[in-house]
């Protein structure tokens, strides 16, 4: 009698959790509200996205299955692109309601290209994570992967990190010399999102 009805307790916490969790995320999809980010340029698409100081991603992939899904309140969202000024704005998010951010990266006349460069190629997974350089947003690693893309940095020493929350970050040091073309190769290796660096997460 004893072991028959552990094993109906079982059965019934068993049943239970499965009623739970459905209903645990039925409950956080009816609170949360959507922003959606829309960019007409190819910078506009191709900037990287922070929310709240947490980096997300790019634009263009936000979207579907990474929407930006967010608690009711206010948040911060930027957008940042090397050679633009940053795009900032604050949003109200209401629960189960979409709220459309339109970017527009406008040019930084600040930026100076250098006469003599360097170039720098990527080829690492996953290709949607931040490249930084020298601390300083440059873009997601698919802008500088493939045929036909790269980087063109000045000659020098140069400090590359490569990051993406829930991976672990990836730094390395270069010393190019003028017109010389170098690719950097490495696969992210997953990890906590506390170990993707202080890159990520900017105020």
């Amino acid at each position: 009698m004893k072991m028959q009805f552990v094993v109906r307790n079982a059965v019934f916490c068993l049943a239970l959790s499965r009623l739970i969790i459905p209903f645990t995320a039925h409950a956080q999809s009816q609170v949360l509200g959507e922003v959606k980010l829309v960019g007409k340029t190819k910078a506009d698409k191709t900037s990287g996205v922070w929310v709240d100081g947490q980096y997300l991603g790019y634009v263009l992939e936000l979207k579907d299955d990474k929407k930006i899904l967010l608690m009711p309140g206010e948040h911060e969202i930027a957008v940042r692109q090397a050679g633009y000024t940053d795009f900032t704005k604050k949003v109200v998010v209401e629960p189960r309601k979409k709220t459309e951010v339109e970017v527009v990266m406008l040019k930084d006349p600040r930026t100076r290209l250098p006469t003599v460069t360097s170039l720098v190629k990527l080829k690492v997974t996953p290709d949607r994570a931040a490249v930084f350089v020298d601390d300083a947003f440059a873009g997601t690693v698919a802008e500088f992967s493939g045929v036909g893309h790269g980087m063109l940095v000045s000659p020098g020493k140069h400090r590359i990190k490569i990051a993406l929350a829930g991976y672990q970050a990836f730094e390395t040091e270069v010393n190019l010399l003028a017109h010389q073309k170098m690719t950097i190769k490495t696969n992210l290796l997953q990890g906590s999102i506390t170990q993707a660096g202080a890159s990520i997460k900017q105020e």
